[in-house]
């Protein structure tokens, strides 16, 4: 369909009702599409990029809608095809979702996300799950990094993440569970605290939908103060793309498993869980979990404002907010949630990994599909 002006010995007029685009749109939900792009990769060739479900580029790739002869003909200037969506600005953009350094790499990641969807591996191995005790701070306001928890967690090696370099408020990706694949959802202390903003909140809908559509099981790893908030965000359509995980996670026809590592705070973390601490398969909680309607520290200063501002020494205003701030700690600890029913349990980190192989066992494989499930596109 990629017809230059000037061309003349080829059949039709434009070339705008070749069926290609159209039928290969029509396999989302259907069979998982792994687009490659290395070099360059313009027009036509960057929409089937676009419409596949899981999207790879080498660190030299440059993808775009139009070229530099079709810019320069719309009258919007002259380029070189180096300054047309070059690798660094499509994986910040989430239009990369694997940025690989040459072919080879680009070749490797695509047969380990293809084997995801491929069934159950025979051989794996896994970390010392005792481990996982000692990846959480004892500091409850410290950051510290989740990567090393999923792998830990997951089969050794299996983890590969998708648009990393985007949206890192949420980390996404499939790993292995005694060799069968599952979606990994996990919040980023690091960015922003674990806040989720509006590129992480679609980021994360759009991979549970890739999960839904291929039925892959979903494991949640909630750390989060909740959404990011403020007139900044508001201006990132906050409401319409953080709405938009809520939807998915409520439809979603495949088992979604939540564990809190430390906080769960707002309609963040309800988002993360699908909705409610009540949608998923089970929501368990290491001990460093801690609950809310929004963080600990902004609740003291909203409900006890009069009472802080009522005491005029500094000291003991401080002192005060640190008890209050306490009480609320104590109050929202995951065993007072388990005493009421919220969660399931509080289980020891070293036994997350048995909780989920039980909750995949309970989910066995599902069979073919005989039917086509509703396409996933991202939903801002």
């Amino acid at each position: 369909s990629d017809l230059r002006p000037g061309d003349t010995d080829v059949p039709g007029v434009a070339g705008l009702d070749v069926p290609s685009f159209a039928t290969y749109a029509r396999l989302s939900g259907l069979a998982p599409r792994i687009g490659i792009a290395a070099g360059r990769c313009f027009a036509g060739n960057a929409a089937f990029f676009g419409c596949s479900d899981i999207t790879i580029a080498t660190k030299d790739s440059n993808i775009g809608m139009a070229g530099p002869a079709m810019i320069e003909g719309g009258g919007l200037g002259v380029f070189k095809p180096e300054d047309v969506g070059p690798s660094s600005v499509q994986y910040a953009n989430g239009v990369i979702d694997v940025l690989c350094t040459d072919e080879a790499g680009a070749t490797h990641a695509a047969k380990r996300l293809l084997s995801m969807f491929q069934g159950t591996t025979a051989h794996w191995e896994a970390a010392d799950q005792r481990l996982l005790r000692r990846m959480i701070p004892e500091n409850r306001v410290r950051a510290y990094a989740v990567r090393p928890v999923i792998e830990t967690l997951f089969d050794a090696g299996s983890f590969i993440e998708l648009r990393g370099g985007y949206g890192a408020g949420v980390v996404t990706g499939f790993a292995r569970l005694e060799g069968r694949a599952i979606g990994v959802l996990a919040n980023n202390p690091f960015h922003l605290g674990g806040a989720i903003d509006a590129e992480a909140a679609e980021k994360a809908a759009r991979f549970l939908q890739l999960c839904d559509a291929f039925d892959v099981p979903v494991a949640s790893l909630v750390d989060t103060p909740g959404f990011m908030v403020g007139p900044e965000h508001e201006k990132l359509a906050g409401v319409r793309r953080m709405s938009s995980l809520f939807i998915v996670g409520a439809t979603l026809s495949v088992p979604l498993f939540a564990i809190t590592l430390r906080k769960s705070y707002g309609l963040g973390a309800q988002a993360m869980a699908g909705g409610s601490t009540h949608r998923p398969f089970f929501m368990a909680s290491w001990p460093t979990g801690e609950y809310g309607g929004m963080g600990l520290e902004g609740a003291v200063r909203l409900g006890y404002r009069k009472e802080l501002e009522a005491e005029a020494d500094p000291a003991a205003r401080e002192a005060l907010y640190q008890k209050l701030v306490a009480n609320m700690y104590e109050r929202g600890k995951a065993i007072s949630m388990a005493r009421a029913l919220e969660i399931d349990a509080v289980i020891d980190p070293k036994d997350t990994r048995a909780w989920l192989l039980r909750g995949l066992k309970s989910h066995p494989p599902a069979p073919p599909r005989r039917g086509k499930k509703r396409p996933f596109i991202d939903t801002w």
